[in-house]
């Protein structure tokens, strides 16, 4: 078993805060949005050998991928951690975003290093060769926009901003009505694309109508039954003005994830974080083709090209049970399960739910990992990369009188 100390990574959206409170670690005195907990090659996180001696993960699994991943895990994945940890906080909304498949993410990456694109330019779309399923397990309560909706639903929204800019004397912009009548059209898939795809081309039209929704609603044109809805359009408004994700976001699910809770994110969903502070997983990748609210590029005709353009039920992600009392955040996606850990100060040991390897990190209290290996000692804050060959691992509480130890593991899944 190896502690590990993860890259943080400053993006103007952090909160200044949040992960600080959570690991017990003093403020850096600036925006703190992810942690990275892992191998990716971009951020690895750095371990610490027996002998004192410090390698990137990267690196240090590359020494022996077998022991490091497992067979297994390696026969399926290839030579590298399946999976990448990131402690998320966030102060204010995320870009408007979608991840690709895997067979778009291949040849995304190798048309892109054909073309001479450099692996570091602005105006890249593929930084690796994987695709980005992930999961968000909320720690705190946290908001977000989460795939399309069924279009009726949105384009009753679109129906009630229309009356309020009628009864407000202002008239409704020509592009609003082509969005209602775009999602009356009878095949959702050519509704959502018709819809989403004038919003994103429609350039001066789209900031007019922006502009005249926003100056509606905060002269107190009704919200109700759409507050939740409106309310964001106003927020997002105030970072991004004008910007086609404002009105984007009505196509969109609008959840609220209270603490415990979970979603998962297959490709092809069209999805934005909001606020708050979660543990997300993903597989290995940092691949993103993003829609609007951000500064950075945005490649539309490659956008379209990966959106699923069809309506989803939120795809929340319940807790499962396994016969040995492990608490188990299973999504459909083989690379990655998410264990939360919560320790009584003299409860029996929790067994790690071990598939090849996995990294661990301490929210609260201190724990001690026990192993045929070896044996480590986490406060908290800390973490650790346990390689397959460790396994079986278990988890015991060392935490003082009354007082709960909580860790979250992440190991590969290899789940059908």
């Amino acid at each position: 078993m190896y502690e590990i100390d993860n890259v943080l990574r400053p993006y103007a959206w952090g909160s200044t805060t949040a992960i600080a409170g959570l690991l017990g670690r003093p403020e850096s005195g600036g925006p703190e949005a992810e942690l990275w907990i892992g191998a990716h090659p971009d951020s690895p996180s750095v371990a610490t050998r027996p002998d004192g001696t410090t390698a990137p993960l990267d690196e240090l699994i590359s020494e022996d991928p077998d022991h490091f991943l497992g067979e297994a895990s390696v026969a399926e994945f290839g030579p590298r951690l399946p999976f990448l940890t990131k402690v998320l906080a966030a102060a204010k909304p995320l870009s408007l975003q979608v991840h690709p498949s895997l067979e778009q993410a291949r040849a995304g990456f190798a048309r892109e290093n054909a073309d001479g694109v450099p692996a570091d330019a602005p105006n890249r779309n593929y930084r690796d060769d994987n695709h980005k399923p992930e999961m968000i397990f909320a720690l705190t309560p946290f908001d977000a926009l989460c795939g399309f909706r069924e279009t009726a639903k949105s384009r009753d929204v679109f129906l009630h901003l229309a009356g309020c800019l009628e009864l407000s004397g202002s008239g409704v912009p020509q592009i609003l009505t082509e969005v209602i009548d775009d999602l009356s059209l009878p095949e959702e898939d050519a509704a959502l694309r018709a819809a989403f795809e004038r919003l994103i081309a429609g350039g001066e039209g789209v900031q007019e109508a922006t502009s005249r929704v926003v100056e509606a609603l905060t002269s107190g044109a009704p919200m109700a039954p759409y507050q939740p809805e409106l309310s964001t359009v106003l927020s997002l408004n105030s970072e991004y003005p004008g910007d086609p994700g404002v009105l984007i976001s009505l196509l969109l699910n609008r959840l609220s994830l209270e603490p415990g809770e979970a979603v998962y994110l297959p490709a092809g969903n069209v999805h934005a974080y909001l606020h708050g502070l979660g543990v997300e997983v993903m597989a290995s990748s940092d691949n993103v083709l993003r829609g609007g609210l951000t500064p950075k590029f945005i490649d539309v005709p490659e956008l379209l090209n990966t959106i699923a353009f069809e309506s989803v039920g939120v795809p929340m992600l319940r807790a499962e049970a396994s016969d040995l009392g492990q608490e188990l955040y299973q999504p459909p996606f083989r690379e990655f399960q998410l264990q939360r850990i919560a320790l009584l100060p003299d409860g029996a040991p929790v067994p790690l739910a071990q598939s090849g390897a996995a990294v661990i990190i301490v929210v609260e209290g201190s724990v001690y990992l026990d192993s045929p290996r070896g044996d480590l000692k986490l406060g908290r804050g800390g973490s650790a990369f346990l390689p397959a060959a460790d396994a079986p691992v278990n988890v015991h509480s060392v935490s003082g009188a009354g007082e709960t130890a909580v860790a979250f593991a992440v190991t590969t899944s290899m789940k059908a």
